[in-house]
């Protein structure tokens, strides 16, 4: 795992549950990716929540924003989300996964 993404995304109070239920049923897309390595999907409060991924190379992070999960995501941005999601690339300088 050399590089990842980390999204924040703000849901509309009435739409927390299908955003929540959503990311649920995004780990099943996730694992028909060659390129990812790792998913979570997490919430942190009421109405945010985050997506943590990681892939061993660009390609397969280009390819998972190309995906259906972020389909989907830019879908419920159109009237689940408060904002558009904020999507930061970033470079893993360690990991521990067991």
């Amino acid at each position: 795992m050399k590089v990842g993404l980390l999204v924040r995304i703000e849901a509309k109070p009435e739409f927390a549950d299908e955003v929540a239920a959503m990311l649920r049923g995004a780990q099943e897309l996730a694992e028909q990716e060659e390129g990812t390595v790792a998913w979570f999907s997490f919430r942190e409060n009421a109405t945010t929540f985050g997506v943590f991924d990681t892939f061993e190379d660009e390609q397969g992070r280009e390819a998972h924003l190309a995906g259906r999960i972020a389909a989907a995501l830019g879908e419920a941005a159109k009237t689940k989300l408060s904002a558009p999601p904020v999507i930061a690339p970033i470079d893993l300088l360690g990991a521990k996964v067991s």
